[in-house]
């Protein structure tokens, strides 16, 4: 290829396909100062590209991000065709068309012979081989991958994505303009999904799964990864969003590369492509919406009815935590803000008054931040009675342990709390991963013990799973949802097996970022800044994993493969490793990264 281009020299851009992503990209160009020739074989499409930039640059000027004079700019600088041939003069042509290798690769070929010798041409695929589609050119050192994530003007990522074939100087040019955009690009090889759809798109088939085994609801499910994981969107409404048809797509190319059963489509993803129920833009996919094209879910056969008849629940006055770190401190916290008598009961006398010490700094800090008044914050605290021995529970409603995650343990508490419990007193675990039968098996009363997991820090996260066992009463279930209500927590129901919702879908992503590293694929940085560019979540996978702790992230990791028997849930060799050597997050000043010990 010529001499380096700097990203100057990509003045006119040309913008192939013009739906959605593709009006998305050509707004971020025109507003950047790019001349833009957005082409279409749809005059219908280019039609619509031009009133969807009008729209979007007068909502600009009604926020005062734009004036009247730079918006007209801005449209001056954008016009539509129909024909290819329209690309003539273009320095950079940017493909936006659907996910075909055909018809991805017809263009690249018709574009040949369209285009100067020294114009760029980036594909905008997020699943296909980007060395296949360039193999289709000419001059395949010019072809690369640039890959825009949904919607354009907001995302901060671009993915560029080189072939063995890409010119190095075409990977700065384009890098270069990607930053000169406002954008954050990151570089990466050649495999399906690249890094963020790589990582994001298992985990949406794993979401799928997990609705078509009828598991959990599917308003349950993106309830839990919104709530406990605090990302913007459920998998299932985000399937709805990118398109079921599309997610299939990518899912194909993954699997054939990789052959990893976690990359296997979810015959539900079939289903409903083949019946033309995609999402959001049929108007209906895992959800119903208003019209096609529209975000306003409304109801259908599958949505929960307001006030849905359940069995009649239990009265519950007084709750007994088990425990003194930092789970039980704040779950006695919780009840006793929401008007519980709280027993707070520990191995010693001592460790459940340095937990009662611990609510009470909570509470103040609650206080200082304005949250709730002095005289709110000693109530709750006056609620909490630490006590040395199970003993204490003698006359609570509810029991709830939040001790060690070794499954001994907690039976030998469960035999316990059975002595010691009245009868008709609900027994519950905090278990994140432990089997609740296991639990339940250790008493005499397993229909009245189930699992209420709550995600850490507990006063402040909004979810708690509810988990039944094949043997739990229909009224202690009842009991929980309704507890949760009162404590101003959102249940989700699921059933007793590991990882529940949140960890089984959230664990298995956290190992495949891991293998992305182990694998030389991506950087740590760049993995992070993918996911929370790209993916809009709130930490990068390896901040994560170190502030969760490595050592129980293995944990974790060898519950699912021990369930599931999947081979791609095996624990990453990394993770095994670093774990062996003591490196386990924050917690030792060493994980993934190097932090200073607190």
């Amino acid at each position: 290829m010529d001499a380096p281009l700097n990203d100057t020299s990509l003045h006119t851009v040309a913008v192939i396909g013009l739906g959605t992503m593709g009006t998305g990209i050509a707004e971020v160009l025109a507003r950047a100062g790019r001349e833009v020739i957005g082409i279409d074989i749809s005059q219908a499409a280019a039609t619509q590209a031009v009133a969807s930039l009008e729209a979007a640059t007068a909502r600009a000027v009604s926020r005062e991000r734009l004036t009247d004079g730079e918006r007209r700019d801005v449209l001056a600088r954008f016009r539509t065709f129909t024909d290819l041939r329209a690309a003539a003069d273009a320095d950079l042509v940017i493909e936006v068309a659907p996910e075909s290798y055909e018809i991805k690769q017809q263009i690249i070929r018709e574009l040949d012979g369209v285009v100067r010798p020294d114009a760029i041409i980036a594909t905008g695929t997020n699943a296909l081989s980007v060395t296949r589609l360039a193999a289709e050119s000419a001059h395949p050192e010019r072809v690369l991958g640039l890959h825009f994530f949904n919607p354009a003007p907001a995302m901060k990522l671009v993915e560029v994505v080189s072939s063995v074939l890409t010119s190095p100087a075409a990977v700065a040019t384009v890098t270069e303009l990607a930053h000169s955009l406002g954008k954050e690009p990151i570089a990466v090889g050649d495999r399906p999904g690249f890094v963020a759809d790589g990582l994001l798109f298992g985990y949406l088939n794993q979401a799928a799964a997990m609705y078509e085994a009828k598991y959990a609801s599917r308003e349950d499910i993106d309830a839990a990864m919104k709530m406990g994981c605090g990302l913007p969107m459920g998998p299932l409404a985000l399937l709805d969003l990118i398109g079921v048809d599309t997610a299939r797509t990518v899912l194909d190319a993954m699997y054939a590369e990789s052959h990893d059963r976690l990359h296997a489509p979810a015959p539900i993803l079939k289903q409903l492509s083949e019946a033309g129920l995609t999402g959001r833009k049929s108007g209906r996919g895992f959800y119903t919406y208003a019209a096609p094209g529209s975000a306003d879910v409304v109801p259908d056969a599958l949505t929960p009815l307001e006030g849905e008849r359940r069995a009649q629940g239990r009265t519950v006055r007084s709750v007994g935590v088990a425990g003194s770190g930092t789970m039980a401190s704040g779950i006695a916290e919780v009840f006793a803000k929401a008007g519980y008598d709280v027993v707070l009961a520990a191995r010693t006398e001592e460790k459940a008054e340095t937990a009662k010490a611990r609510i009470g700094k909570s509470l103040a800090r609650s206080v200082d931040k304005g949250r709730m008044t002095a005289e709110t914050a000693a109530q709750a605290l006056e609620r909490i009675t630490p006590a040395g021995s199970y003993e204490a529970f003698a006359d609570v409603d509810l029991a709830l342990e939040a001790v060690a995650e070794d499954l001994e343990i907690k039976q030998q508490l469960f035999a316990t709390l059975d002595k010691v419990c009245k009868p008709g007193a609900i027994l519950a675990t905090t278990t994140s991963s432990l089997p609740v039968v296991a639990c339940a098996r250790a008493t005499t009363r397993p229909r009245e013990v189930i699992g209420m997991h709550f995600f850490n820090p507990a006063p402040a996260m909004k979810l708690v799973e509810v988990v039944r066992t094949v043997l739990t009463a229909d009224d202690v279930h009842a009991t929980v949802r309704e507890v949760c209500a009162t404590i101003r927590k959102h249940p989700v129901d699921c059933g007793d097996r590991a990882g529940f919702i949140v960890n089984a879908l959230l664990f298995p992503y956290l190992n495949n970022a891991i293998k992305m590293v182990q694998e030389h694929y991506a950087t740590l940085d760049d993995i992070d800044a993918a996911m929370k560019l790209g993916g809009g979540y709130p930490m990068g996978p390896f901040e994560l994993l170190d502030v969760v702790g490595l050592d129980v992230s293995l944990a974790i990791e060898k519950v699912l493969h021990r369930e599931f028997r999947d081979p791609g849930l095996a624990p990453a060799p990394l993770l095994e490793h670093l774990v062996a050597a003591g490196c386990l997050g924050r917690k030792t000043g060493r994980g993934f990264r190097e932090h200073a010990r607190r």
